[in-house]
Order: C-alpha cells, then structure tokens, then sequence
C-alpha cells in the first residue's frame, strides 16, 4: 500500500506553467508505475501520462500535445508532471495514482490516490 500526496497546483495565466509534483507519504513508492489524471468541473476524470517503475517508459494522452513531460526521481520517490502552454481547457483538480499494472491509462487500474491539487489557468 501506498499514500500519495500531491503539490504544486495554483492559478496560472494561459501560455503559463506549472510543475505538479507526486511523492509517497508512506509505503513503497518505487513499485508502482505512476499516472496523472485530471477532472474537469462536470466532466470525468482523465488520463493524462504515465511513467515506468524505473522512470524510463512513458506515455500520454492525445490532448497533451507535446506541452507536458512527466518524469520520475527514483531516488527522491518524486514524479513530477511539467506542464506548459497552459490553456483554460487545462483548468482540472489534478491526481497522481499508483498502479501495479505497469504503463496503463485506465482509471480501473489504478489501486491508491491522492487527495488532488487545483490547477486554474485564467483566459
């Protein structure tokens, strides 16, 4: 079992950006692959990347577009999620989860949460 918390949320201006960070409060972070998911106000939650256990394999949504990179400190057990040319569709709570099941996208496969971090891009 793992706890995760996330950091970094904030208000930003569009074409802006932000570094989101993801760290383990308990348990061991290094065995599990790491996504990030964002929900919108009134829509689902989404996939947006996911990393490796080692950090190497990554992969991302389509809408992403080359404007975030998520990569993964082993030896920190931090993985961070830089997001830049920030637009207000990116406006989301964003989430970071741990799953066994390494390099997926699907919500389901993703065993432990954490609490979010509110990113708000202003037009």
């Amino acid at each position: 079992q793992v706890q995760l918390v996330e950091s970094g949320g904030g208000v930003v201006q569009a074409g802006g950006s932000l570094r989101l960070s993801c760290a383990a409060s308990r348990g061991t972070f290094s065995n599990y692959a790491i996504g990030w998911f964002r929900r919108a106000p009134g829509r689902e939650r989404e996939f947006v990347a996911s990393v490796s256990r080692s950090g190497v394999a990554t992969r991302y949504a389509e809408f992403v577009q080359g404007r975030f990179t998520i990569s993964r400190d082993v030896a920190k057990n931090t993985v961070y999620l830089q997001m830049n040319t920030l637009t207000p569709e990116d406006t989301a709570v964003y989430y970071c989860a741990a799953s066994s099941i390494p390099w997926v996208s699907s919500v389901s496969a993703y065993d432990y949460w954490g609490q979010g971090t509110q990113v708000t891009v202003s037009s």
